[in-house]
């Protein structure tokens, strides 16, 4: 069923929510104004779905693209559990598909996030239901200096805090982040270093890296390439930055498991 509305409401999440109220199919995305599905996306999510009644969720890897289209790196997931996404490592909304079943059962976006709202539904998500991974990319998502990610970088950070307080006042949630307070910490420095550091801002992006290491040095090493990004930009003026990323985040294919 085709359907638009165009009206003043409290921001992306409301905007979303009142798409899932209007859904009546038994599987449901979202795709925002910036972003593309690739060839194939929808087809290969519905069996993926249909092939596994018990899950409630399943998520495909995607590439980013830029302002006009052409595309700059790979996004490659994993097989990731709740506990990854309670670390905080993320998953690119376009490239996700849900069992309507489940997202009822979990409830709509929370209308007080603006920026980390899919990732504290995806975590909501798989507290009640497998989620699964495909490896095909199923989505362009664009990045350019006006997207939320850049524009608002400092944003993102807060909310993962934001998000750990709230997983620490949950019952389910609260014993596993007790039980891996380190990594997660580190999860939320390390998601918000590098939102800061696609912002602009290699100074906070590079102090909340620190905080990372300190807190589970392996884990906040697998970003070694963005902290030396940032550090070139912090150093070595726009000559040393645009060679950094070229040599290691723009070519750069993102291992299986390591992207967030």
């Amino acid at each position: 069923m085709a359907w638009w509305v165009s009206e003043r409401d409290s921001g992306q999440a409301e905007a979303i929510n009142k798409g899932f109220a209007r859904a009546k199919g038994e599987y449901i995305g979202w795709l925002n104004s910036d972003d593309l599905y690739l060839p194939g996306a929808i087809s290969q999510a519905v069996a993926a779905l249909e092939a596994e009644p018990q899950v409630g969720m399943v998520f495909g890897d995607a590439i980013t693209i830029d302002a006009s289209g052409n595309p700059l790196k790979p996004l490659v997931f994993g097989e990731w559990s709740l506990l990854d996404l309670m670390g905080f490592r993320i998953i690119c909304q376009p490239a996700v598909f849900m069992r309507r079943a489940a997202l009822e059962r979990a409830g709509p976006l929370d209308m007080s996030y603006q920026y980390l709202l899919d990732h504290q539904l995806w975590i909501r998500m798989a507290r009640l239901a497998p989620i699964r991974h495909i490896p095909s990319a199923w989505a362009a998502a664009r990045h350019h200096p006006e997207a939320k990610n850049v524009a608002h970088a400092e944003g993102f950070g807060q909310e993962a805090f934001r998000i750990l307080e709230w997983m620490q006042s949950q019952p389910d949630l609260a014993p596993q982040v007790r039980a891996h307070r380190r990594r997660i910490g580190a999860g939320a420095y390390r998601l918000s270093a590098r939102y800061l550091l696609d912002g602009g801002l290699p100074a906070p992006a590079l102090k909340a890296y620190a905080h990372a290491l300190w807190l589970s040095p392996a884990f906040a090493l697998q970003h070694w390439r963005r902290m030396a990004y940032g550090l070139a930009c912090l150093l070595g003026g726009k000559k040393l930055a645009s060679w950094a990323s070229n040599r290691w985040l723009q070519r750069t294919t993102i291992p299986p498991g390591s992207a967030s």
